[in-house]
């Protein structure tokens, strides 16, 4: 392809509206453009670059079973009420009616409709099992549009779906698109993780992402330092304290007993609970720097509205709520922590002084904090704490369990020598285990070898493909410009004859460029009148694996070839040139 015939224009300044380098670098060498807030037009380079990873992603579906499909943008509102999802994504949803006042939603996800077609297309077992997907756009009204192509309200992604007639069957389905996943971004040229992790609107009873570790990923990931367990923080589990790993010295200043008891048990407690005034003190922070304690000393007694119920949950003051555990829990739909005026009138007391004891409110109590040997807590009264509070003996919770975040250094839940690390991931795909939560809802069935009707068994399994242009080019991202890995590049070679009115340069060019393409070679052919600083600048910026420069040394026969990912450059003769390039091959004339 002739550079000067395809539409790519690189910019030298940092666009404002970039919210990352790699962000940054895609607008700036010329592979997207902005239309609107979280929506974007791929010029071609890009359009180059997704066809890659559509090729991979089509290619890997098929090894693992799926058949492709398309279905339609426009949702009926009606089968997303069916389903329960039309007040669960809520105003997410981009909502429009037709002529005939009918309401419609542009698919966020394709779970309503591709259960209600393959439910009118199966009726015996027979059929099953199967799986279909297909690569397409999807529309979300996010709040706060950010990071380009990662948190958009227009995106492309491939969503597939397994059906079948058993657990057994969605469990096999499963681990085959697991495995497809690791081959998929294993061949894009990732570094990435899968972890375990919440379900979300999708519902279901498991699920796995994949996240592409990056800096600027949104997703904080626990990643034990021995075991391959990983998971999303907010999925990932912590320990009892009767299962710490810790010193006996360590655990005998908290309280519990050390590496070889086997139920921990609590210190003998000093005094009797004895209230004491904090005036305006309302925050672990500010008890720590007044009343000189630490903030593990400190119970932190939160109120919060699931489903419009006023809950209180409780946890250790250096520890933080994990709301998804809570409304796991709860098999709630929403939560939220309850505003002041909430806590006022189920408390009796301003945020900040509420505590655990004599309080009517049902009480989920996270593990560490009921093992606690004594603590500080709110008092219930205005300007009051609690000292020398036992949990057990001078409160008892509703429910005792795993109400937290996990932490950096917390034992991982899975193995017994490591503790967990944290890192930052940009999620790339999810893989879910649906079992009937749409097939349920939407009558969607078949008759099994008795004749019984039988609800489908249902796993869903998405990648986000624009996204994955996104994380490949933040992972991908220099200070001068993008290195794309050969997989998905869009060129593998950049020509560039120093001198396009040189007619020795072009016509060694030529030769090049035509011998490379005969050998499948897909090759972007700088013919344009510019300064040879210009081109080269543009070549760091587009990031193609190998630049191929015809100079001075063009009559000669010679060529300066230059590795981007090595970031080297050699003289060579052009035939030495094309074999390295080409690997294995034949003898290259010219």
């Amino acid at each position: 392809m002739k550079q000067s015939q395809m539409l790519i224009r690189t910019l030298r300044e940092q666009p404002a509206e970039a919210d990352t380098k790699g962000h940054a670098l895609l607008l700036r060498a010329g592979y997207i453009r902005q239309l609107a807030a979280g929506v974007y037009s791929y010029l071609p380079l890009a359009q180059r670059v997704l066809s890659r990873i559509e090729r991979i992603i089509r290619e890997e579906m098929e090894a693992a079973g799926a058949a492709e499909l398309r279905l339609p943008s426009l949702h009926p509102a009606e089968l997303l009420r069916e389903s329960g999802r039309y007040e669960l994504y809520g105003r997410d949803l981009m909502l429009l009616e037709d002529r005939h006042g009918r309401e419609f939603a542009l698919g966020p996800t394709h779970e309503e409709v591709v259960t209600a077609l393959v439910g009118s297309e199966v009726s015996s077992y027979r059929q099953l099992p199967v799986s279909v997907y297909q690569i397409g756009t999807k529309f979300r009204d996010e709040r706060r549009p950010r990071f380009g192509l990662l948190r958009g309200r227009e995106f492309l992604m491939k969503d597939a779906y397994s059906f079948g007639r058993s657990e057994q069957e969605l469990d096999a389905a499963y681990q085959s698109m697991f495995e497809a996943y690791h081959r998929i971004f294993t061949r894009c040229g990732l570094n990435f993780r899968a972890a375990e992790a919440d379900s979300g609107a999708i519902g279901g009873s498991g699920s796995h992402e994949f996240m592409a570790l990056a800096a600027i990923g949104e997703d904080d990931i626990a990643v034990c330092s021995c075991c391959g367990y990983a998971a999303n923080v907010e999925r990932a589990e912590t320990r009892s304290l009767k299962n710490d790993r810790r010193t006996d010295g360590e655990a005998a200043a908290s309280g519990v007993a050390g590496a070889g008891s086997k139920e921990a048990p609590k210190a003998a407690p000093k005094a009797a609970p004895e209230r004491f005034a904090t005036p305006g003190i309302r925050t672990v922070e500010e008890l720590q720097d007044a009343c000189g304690l630490r903030a593990e000393d400190i119970l932190k007694t939160l109120i919060y509205a699931a489903d419009g119920q006023v809950i209180a949950v409780l946890v250790r003051g250096d520890h933080e709520v994990n709301e998804l555990k809570v409304k796991a829990f709860l098999k709630a739909d929403t939560i939220e922590l309850a505003d002041e005026e909430t806590v006022l009138a189920a408390a009796g007391t301003r945020p900040g002084f509420v505590g655990p004891v004599g309080l009517s409110l049902p009480l989920l109590a996270d593990h560490a904090a009921m093992a606690m040997a004594e603590a500080v807590a709110g008092a219930g009264a205005q300007d009051e704490h609690w000292r020398h509070v036992v949990p057990g003996r001078d409160f008892c919770a509703d429910h005792t369990g795993d109400f937290r975040l996990i932490r950096a250094g917390d034992a991982c839940p899975r193995c017994e020598s490591g503790s967990v690390g944290l890192v930052k991931g940009i999620e790339i795909g999810h893989v879910f285990k649906l079992g009937t939560r749409y097939s349920g809802r939407l009558h969607a069935t078949f008759r099994d070898e008795r004749g019984q009707e039988q609800p489908l068994i249902m796993g869903c399994y998405g990648i986000g493909v624009s996204r994955l242009l996104a994380a490949v080019a933040e992972q991908s991202a220099r200070e001068d410009g993008l290195c794309w890995p050969p997989s998905l590049a869009p060129f593998t070679v950049h020509l560039i004859p120093v001198a396009a009115q040189d007619g020795v340069q072009m016509e060694l060019a030529r030769r090049l460029y035509e011998t490379l393409r005969s050998q499948g070679m897909e090759v972007l052919l700088d013919d344009r009148e510019e300064r040879p600083g210009v081109k080269f600048k543009d070549a760091e910026l587009i990031g193609i694996p190998w630049t191929l420069i015809v100079g001075r040394g063009a009559a000669e026969g010679r060529v300066e070839l230059r590795s981007r990912s090595a970031g080297t450059g050699r003289e060579l003769a052009a035939e030495e040139a094309l074999a390295e390039i080409i690997q294995p091959g034949p003898d290259l004339m010219l």
